[in-house]
């Protein structure tokens, strides 16, 4: 009887502490679980789970204090912060309508009832925003989206134009716009090509926190057969200083002039230089027009057509808002009524570079940009001078440059026609030296 009450005593013993050992497991595993983080997930390089974000965009009549002030705070303290942030980015002028911004709320329980925003974040396109954090002191702050860049292949064989057969392969049209406006501008006219002309090219596409893709960053090198030319581009930087880059040939001839044919991308040669122009309205007496008219709609972007310094940039009587550029001791361009300038004077500017937008400012009966063209301080007409070619690489770069493509070139040549299917995708993917995320 001893012995079964024994043996009885060492089981309930067992028993317990075996269910004690799982049940010690179980804490154990549970205390495992707890000690598992969540990742932090940012915003603007805020935690949204300690803020609530309220977006919104600018309207018409909006302002930075109109807004704020919508959200219960006030003028003193908006006049404030405006005065601390100008020196980073002027809110209280520069707000564009239609731009996106955001109000960030702490999620923490204020002493006052009534819920005020901490900052205010307002984005100046998809990559660039400003932040203005007022929660405590106030700071002001640009940032960046981090990018990333993923390097592409693709082919294609010309049926009708170029854009059709882009848009048959699901590429983007900005590849379209790269080999005729930035490339091949003056050796291939593409608005009569052949059935049958082709092209490979090697290009990076750009994509904000790797889903937003952001376009086309830059085409590497492009191989083009055109009325039986074969014509290869290698994009090459022959100036680190003033960053300038240009596309040249399998031997190194610089494919672009040194002037763009036209300041405006998409505009219509409204009016010719005319020495002996007559105008009905002044009694067809010769009114000569010394310039070169392209008409476009207000707002559309003015490019730079060559390299060079700003010598002005204001506002005069009939020309308007205008910009003068001295491109060499030879040439010189100006722009004449502007929207507004996009340049100060002194400023270097590339070609290709926005220097500001069509506009009707000063004697205009409507929107288009005046393009005048000076050669040796006397204006003459762009059409009829026979422009230069743009800079060749040096002698010393030469040797530099025609080592730096022979493996790209190997690339483009080992890359096979596809007339139908989208070119795979070989790819190397680089991260931008961005510090934030959204």
């Amino acid at each position: 009887m001893r012995l079964r009450g024994l043996m009885a005593l060492a089981f309930v013993t067992v028993f317990f502490l075996a269910c004690n050992n799982d049940e010690s497991k179980k804490n154990t595993n549970k205390g495992v679980v707890e000690r598992v983080e969540q990742k932090q997930v940012l915003e603007f390089g805020f935690d949204v789970e300690e803020y609530e974000f309220k977006r919104d965009t600018v309207k018409k009549g909006d302002t930075f204090g109109i807004i704020l002030e919508r959200n219960n705070i006030g003028y003193p303290k908006i006049f404030q912060i405006a005065e601390k942030s100008k020196d980073t980015f002027d809110i209280a002028t520069k707000l564009q309508v239609g731009k996106p911004y955001t109000l960030l709320f702490s999620k923490e329980k204020a002493n006052d009832s009534v819920q005020k925003p901490t900052t205010f974040i307002y984005q100046q396109n998809l990559e660039d925003y400003v932040v203005i954090d007022f929660k405590d002191s106030i700071q002001a702050y640009k940032r960046t989206k981090p990018i990333t860049y993923v390097e592409k292949t693709a082919t294609g064989v010309i049926e009708n134009n170029i854009s059709e057969t882009l848009e048959k392969k699901g590429l983007s049209q900005k590849l379209a716009f790269k080999m005729a406006d930035d490339i091949y501008a003056w050796t291939i006219d593409f608005r009569r090509l052949q059935p049958g002309d082709r092209f490979k090219v090697i290009y990076t596409d750009k994509y904000i926190n790797d889903t937003i893709y952001a376009g086309v960053h830059d085409v590497k090198a492009a191989y083009f057969e055109h009325n039986g030319d074969s014509l290869y581009a290698f994009e090459f930087k022959t100036d680190s200083i003033k960053n300038i880059v240009d596309y040249f040939s399998e031997d190194a001839k610089n494919l672009r002039r040194a002037f763009l044919k036209m300041p405006v991308k998409f505009g219509r040669l409204s009016s010719r230089y005319n020495l002996k122009r007559r105008i009905a309205y002044y009694g067809y007496k010769v009114r000569p027009h010394k310039g070169t008219d392209f008409a476009a709609p207000v707002g559309t972007p003015i490019m730079a057509t060559a390299n060079g310094t700003v010598i002005e940039s204001t506002r005069r009587g009939g020309n308007g808002k205008y910009v003068k550029i001295r491109h060499n001791a030879t040439y010189s361009t100006q722009y004449l009524h502007m929207k507004a300038q996009n340049v100060k004077k002194g400023q270097y500017v590339k070609q290709g570079d926005v220097i500001g937008w069509v506009g009707m400012t000063g004697n205009t009966g409507g929107p288009h940009v005046c393009y005048r063209f000076w050669k040796n301080g006397k204006q003459v007409d762009p059409f009829r001078q026979k422009l230069p070619e743009a800079e060749p690489i040096s002698d010393s770069l030469k040797v530099k440059y025609l080592d730096y493509i022979k493996p790209i070139k190997k690339r483009l040549d080992d890359i096979f026609f596809l007339e139908t299917e989208p070119e795979s995708i070989e790819n190397t993917i680089t991260e931008g030296n961005n510090t934030d995320i959204q």
